[in-house]
């Protein structure tokens, strides 16, 4: 599927950078010239391509990947909204809260095991997960282990197994993210070269 967003043309028909453009109420304008909008593939012709540097720049390499991979199924265009990009970023950022202290950057994993009902949650996680990347459903993937992650939010600490595993979960998506982590868990040897 292609990637789409919103283009402009003026009133010769021709396209004008999208950048440019500034909402003004329902309609959009480029300087004081009123534009039409609509929506097309994304690319330089219809001059409504965001480059993957400023997105990196402001939120990192991992959210822009992750939102990519989120946006929907590979086979489907999906909308870009530079806005839901938040939403990843935000859900990478609880992730990593989840496992690490903020102010102390220390760990907030314990070697007890999870409870019966996180383990259950744990495992159909991993289950979804597995299915899910086997048929390239990376978006419902990520939606399960995003439902994964909120339930370990107010946890005083996080079971290793569940850490563990979380972590091994979201290295496809977010692979700077996990080697980081990873080495936190007291790994040696990158995340890369582990079993999924």
């Amino acid at each position: 599927g292609y990637i789409q967003a919103h283009a402009y043309r003026d009133g010769r028909g021709v396209y004008v950078p999208a950048e440019e453009v500034e909402p003004r109420g329902d309609r959009f304008y480029l300087g004081d010239e009123l534009v039409q909008e609509e929506f097309g593939k994304m690319g330089k012709s219809l001059k409504n391509a965001v480059t993957p540097d400023e997105i990196c720049a402001d939120f990192g390499a991992d959210t822009l990947r992750l939102y990519e991979m989120y946006m929907g199924p590979l086979e489907a265009s999906k909308p870009w909204n530079t806005r839901d990009i938040i939403g990843s970023h935000r859900f990478l950022q609880r992730f990593w809260r989840n496992l690490v202290n903020e102010e102390s950057g220390e760990l907030r994993i314990s070697a007890d095991p999870p409870d019966e009902e996180l383990r259950k949650n744990l495992h159909k996680t991993i289950a979804g997960v597995r299915e899910d990347m086997d048929s390239l459903g990376f978006n419902t993937a990520i939606a399960k282990m995003i439902e994964l992650n909120n339930s370990l939010t107010g946890l005083d600490s996080i079971p290793a197994e569940v850490a563990g595993s979380l972590v091994r979960m979201i290295s496809p998506f977010a692979p700077h993210l996990a080697e980081e982590l990873w080495e936190k868990l007291g790994h040696s040897e990158s995340l890369t070269y582990q079993a999924y």
